[in-house]
């Protein structure tokens, strides 16, 4: 498609009975290829969203990075929700504040869209932590944050991350359910449920299994998990459809 920078491509990966679309456009130094869009661009349709990815004009023209200004994922979603009509919006991780600069917030810009918005952002994203953007928004309903123990800013996660994967998945879980405006979940979610996954086993053996997972890292495996979930759930909660 014509841009006022030069042609675009759209990529689709069509759900057969699609209930929603979801758009993601990639960041300013990566592309459509990118590892956190092909999950979802694979994943999502088979539970019901087609997925359309955006390439910026300097990457159909084969350039890595963008003129300024950068920014081409989450800010822009925010910055063109009401002008796009979206139900919602998805922040791949957010860039609350360049790295060791956050007096140089970008907060104004998430919280500019009336929209309900999820934020899924690393625990060792230099951009700006789940705490931080927490702590930013004070509260304010609309916006669920959801940590992803480990991770940086493009999602990759140490091969010896010392992140608790049960107590984290848990801690996820419940921030979800207690999020106002994008989900109708009960606050008091079961310490079994971890990343969205409900344990389904007797619970004889639950804390074991829990003592178990409480001393294992959390995963690029766990995280692909927790985006396809938080991302489908969440999509349900909008479109007021329930996923599996």
């Amino acid at each position: 498609m014509d841009t006022p920078l030069g042609p675009g491509r759209f990529f689709v990966d069509p759900a057969e009975q699609p209930s929603s679309i979801l758009v993601l456009g990639h960041g300013a130094g990566g592309g459509v290829g990118a590892a956190d869009l092909e999950l979802l661009a694979r994943s999502l349709p088979k539970l019901g969203s087609t997925v359309v990815r955006f390439e910026q004009p300097w990457r159909t023209a084969g350039r890595k990075v963008g003129p300024p200004p950068r920014s081409a994922g989450a800010r822009v979603a925010c910055r063109t929700a009401s002008n796009t009509n979206a139900a919602a919006i998805v922040c791949l991780a957010f860039p609350l504040h360049l790295p060791g600069r956050p007096e140089k917030s970008r907060l104004s810009e998430l919280l500019a869209a009336a929209q309900p918005r999820l934020v899924l952002q690393g625990s060792k994203d230099s951009f700006g932590t789940g705490e931080e953007i927490r702590a930013a928004i004070g509260g304010l309903p609309g916006i669920a944050v959801v940590d992803l123990p480990g991770a940086d800013h493009s999602y990759r996660i140490a091969a010896r991350s010392a992140a608790s994967g049960a107590s984290n998945r848990t801690g996820i879980a419940r921030r979800r359910a207690e999020e106002e405006g994008v989900d109708n979940a009960s606050p008091s979610v079961s310490d079994d449920e971890v990343g969205g996954i409900a344990a389904r086993s007797a619970a004889s053996g639950a804390s074991n299994r829990t003592e178990t997972a409480r001393s294992s890292p959390f995963t690029p495996v766990d995280l692909r998990t927790t985006l396809v979930s938080e991302i489908s759930r969440f999509i349900g909660a909008v479109t007021g459809i329930t996923t599996p």
